[in-house]
């Protein structure tokens, strides 16, 4: 049978009270009763059972980790980068798949039904009402890759989308492109919005410069495709912008099958630096996105909601960065 808290506390000759304290954060234990607990609970095979513990303390060190882009192969680089950073900050993560759902209703209501500690969103595409919503019923709320505001209503931890579509178009100014498109996901993410605006800016700037622009249906491949296998069928330009990286694998995948040559035809620059870009068959310019930096960034904010759940909201930004690979034809 399981080891309980008591048959921990017969063994180590000591209060059952003794035992709770010794495995609750924070609470008070000379060094000597510790070690005393910790052998018999050792001896035992005893594991202190957090939920059941949740009842007396009010906490259960879950984290709602919810997110609406599964479809993108990014996101187990963040899974697994969130997961692990919760757990090393002794907390739980709790995963919510919301599809294309943007109601934060239902996720509210299953995360109260586990009484989550805080909430992190981890989505470039859902609006802020979204996340501001779990603000409202008064939860510790992160944004992460959420849209940037200089007095955002939650925390907000990502990049300046706007200035990473200028950052793009400078690219394909600087390289001598004369007639370029932006191709972006969803029109509905705030994402794809702030990225064609911040492509636009920097492009009104060079009216010699032929520029247009399109959507894809999602963050995904095959909506890439689809898209530049439509904008190939009609006077294509000589380089893409497309706003996320997996689009822009996609869009290599059309050019390629219609018989164009990378760089020489046809240019692309994405923008993540997901992984998948860097493989020889792919090679795509791109402009990297610091995940690791903002994920940790995330957890320590969270970390420190927990402890003061008044703290102001703040948004966190990270630069950005070309890298630079074999999908735009060499500055001159």
């Amino acid at each position: 049978m399981t080891a309980t808290l008591k048959d921990v506390a017969i063994r180590a000759g000591v209060s059952t009270s003794a035992v709770s304290r010794t495995f609750t954060d924070g609470a008070s234990v000379s060094d000597k009763m510790r070690r005393k607990v910790e052998k018999a609970a050792s001896e035992l095979g005893y594991s202190p059972n957090f939920l059941a513990r949740s009842l007396t303390t009010r906490r259960t060190k879950l984290i709602g980790l919810v997110s609406n882009n599964f479809h993108n192969p990014i996101f187990l680089q963040v899974f697994d980068l969130f997961t692990r950073g919760l757990q090393d900050a002794g907390l739980r993560p709790l995963l919510v798949n919301l599809s294309d759902e943007t109601d934060p209703e239902n996720s509210l209501r299953m995360l109260q039904q586990y009484s989550v500690d805080g909430v992190i969103v981890a989505s470039s595409t859902l609006p802020p009402y979204f996340s501001k919503a779990f603000r409202d019923r008064k939860l510790p709320i992160v944004h992460t890759f959420g849209r940037y505001a200089s007095s955002p209503d939650v925390h907000i931890v990502g990049i300046d989308n706007v200035e990473s579509g200028r950052m793009a178009a400078r690219e394909l100014v600087g390289r001598g492109y004369k007639k370029v498109a932006y191709m972006g996901g969803p029109l509905s993410a705030t994402s794809t919005q702030d990225r064609f605006k911040g492509f636009e800016d920097e492009m009104s700037r060079h009216p010699e410069i032929e520029r247009s622009h399109s959507y894809a249906d999602a963050y995904t491949f095959d909506a890439g495709r689809t898209e530049m296998l439509r904008l190939l069928k009609s006077n294509p330009s000589e380089a893409y912008f497309c706003a996320d990286d997996v689009i822009s694998i996609g869009a290599l995948s059309a050019a390629k099958d219609m018989g164009l040559k990378v760089p020489e035809d046809i240019g692309f620059i994405g923008l993540n630096d997901m992984t998948m870009a860097g493989w020889e068959n792919i090679n795509l310019t791109t402009i990297h996105q610091p995940i690791t930096q903002i994920i940790s960034s995330s957890v320590e904010l969270m970390v420190a909601m927990l402890e003061d759940p008044e703290r102001y909201p703040e948004a966190r930004l990270f630069p950005c960065r070309v890298v630079e690979r074999g999908t735009l034809r060499p500055r001159p």
